[in-house]
């Protein structure tokens, strides 16, 4: 199937974020950041499987991104944030990750490997979305577009081409995983 007509498909692109889906779980579950004694780790700064394990995952999702957007085989669209969806966001994750002990995909990876702590946080999530969904009018009325941010994106706002921004930015984690391994991490 070609990618014009994969685009064109929802049912192929629902099949496909299943399969993607499962996999990225089943990579969460190997890397470690399932299990709740490492999460509880990261959050007492002993542990830093999880920084680790996202800080790739972005690396390799932002060049990835990059050269698929540069190839012109996907196309971004952003929506502007705001300091009042950031703080909201904020609260509704942080919540979540105090009383959870798992934030949502590596609750969702949990439940995949047997967790039963972690269905009953999945059922959390899920009453809680639909709660935000059925307040949403009222808050984006309100409060998530209080101090929309001038840019879209970090280069956008430095007025710098992503070209340049993204080797900065990867050599910057690159610099940070290389420093935690240094030191035992």
């Amino acid at each position: 199937m070609a990618f014009d007509e994969l685009r064109a498909n929802p049912k192929a692109q629902v099949i496909l974020g299943l399969i993607f889906g499962i996999i990225f779980g089943f990579l969460l579950q190997k890397g470690g950041v399932t299990n709740y004694d490492v999460i509880l780790g990261q959050l007492l700064l002993t542990d830093f499987t999880v920084v680790t394990v996202i800080m790739t995952a972005i690396l390799v999702g932002m060049i990835g991104i990059y050269i698929m957007k540069a190839a012109g085989l996907v196309h971004l669209h952003i929506k502007l944030g705001s300091v009042g969806a950031t703080i909201i966001g904020g609260l509704i994750f942080g919540a979540g990750f105090a009383i959870l002990g798992y934030c949502p995909g590596t609750a969702a990876a949990a439940v995949g490997s047997g967790a039963l702590d972690a269905l009953v946080g999945m059922i959390g999530i899920v009453i809680g979305a639909g709660i935000f969904a059925r307040l949403y009018p009222r808050l984006d009325r309100t409060i998530l577009n209080k101090g929309v941010f001038p840019a879209e994106t970090i280069p956008e706002l430095l007025g710098i081409r992503a070209l340049f921004i993204v080797p900065v930015v990867a050599v910057l984690i690159v610099g940070v995983l290389y420093l935690l391994q240094m030191i035992g991490f």
